[in-house]
């Protein structure tokens, strides 16, 4: 795992694959659409595709002269949209997933906190139960909890002191429902399955913590407890651009005013994109490749 350090904390760095890229064949079929000029193109594919259609040599076409001088000649962008890339992201957070959002240029699908927090609400019981039903041992319950959350990593901050004060602010938040209904919180977040467990361990903390985890997850508990997530909860998604609109995502957020976690999502974003499409959209690669 990279990690990086600001303002004295430090953080893992997201994970990026591409998971395809359609090529930028097709953009220039549709540049060459509009402007009926087929014949000028310096590919082979492009030239014949008023007359015979060879989709595999189009989308295996790594440069295009006509796609240039539009992008930084006209500055004519809306052609390259015929172009899509899919990324998957691995490890970001969920403040740079708000920021996406914000962008709304891309699509994405993104790991559901909905069904995907049976762990934590297992390690919840189990510490809460470790304490005693009288829950007189609060503080050993909580670390408790610190100690059979931080393996999940769940955070995208690094430092083991600073994910603990993480994870016990879950905690209070969760006791603080907790307390409210016991019996309701032990329904909502337990797999019916499992519940006879609880009394089986008794106060073995550890021990139930790893029953639950091998017994069946309750799937669908996010809406009872998403309240404990904050913006450094980890976040993987796939997300998917036009190529004008990553032109736009990379122009704004590898700048020095982006926030850093965006940047270091779109840093490692570019870094796996292809030459023949930062050719096309990034005025800094071509400055580099030229010198």
């Amino acid at each position: 795992m990279q990690t990086r350090t600001v303002h004295h904390i430090r953080y893992a760095l997201p994970e990026v694959t591409l998971l395809q890229d359609s090529g930028i064949g097709v953009a220039e079929i549709a540049a060459r659409t509009c402007y009926d000029s087929f014949a000028h193109s310096e590919n082979e594919a492009i030239r014949r595709a008023a007359e015979t259609i060879d989709t595999q040599a189009i989308n295996l076409i790594d440069d295009s002269e006509l796609l240039q001088s539009l992008a930084w000649v006209y500055h004519h962008h809306s052609i390259i949209e015929h172009t899509v890339l899919s990324y998957l992201v691995r490890g970001t957070s969920r403040g740079v997933l708000q920021e996406h959002a914000r962008h709304r240029i891309q699509s994405l699908s993104v790991r559901s906190t909905r069904y995907t927090m049976s762990s934590i609400l297992h390690a919840f019981v189990a510490a809460i139960r470790s304490g005693g039903s009288d829950g007189l041992f609060a503080e050993e319950s909580r670390k408790l909890f610190i100690e059979l959350v931080q393996p999940l990593d769940l955070l995208v901050v690094a430092d083991p002191s600073y994910q603990a004060i993480e994870i016990g602010a879950m905690y209070d938040k969760l006791k603080y429902q907790h307390d409210q209904d016991p019996d309701a919180f032990v329904d909502a977040a337990i797999a019916k399955s499992s519940r006879e467990l609880i009394d089986q361990y008794g106060t073995d903390g550890a021990g139930l913590f790893a029953a639950f985890e091998a017994g069946k997850k309750k799937r669908n508990v996010g809406d009872a407890f998403k309240h404990i997530v904050t913006d450094n909860w980890k976040v993987d998604m796939v997300v998917t651009f036009n190529l004008r609109s990553l032109k736009n995502y990379i122009d704004l957020r590898t700048s020095g005013a982006a926030w850093f976690q965006i940047n270091w999502l779109a840093e490692a974003m570019k870094a796996v994109t292809p030459p023949k499409y930062l050719r096309l959209i990034d005025k800094h690669y071509n400055q580099y490749t030229e010198t």
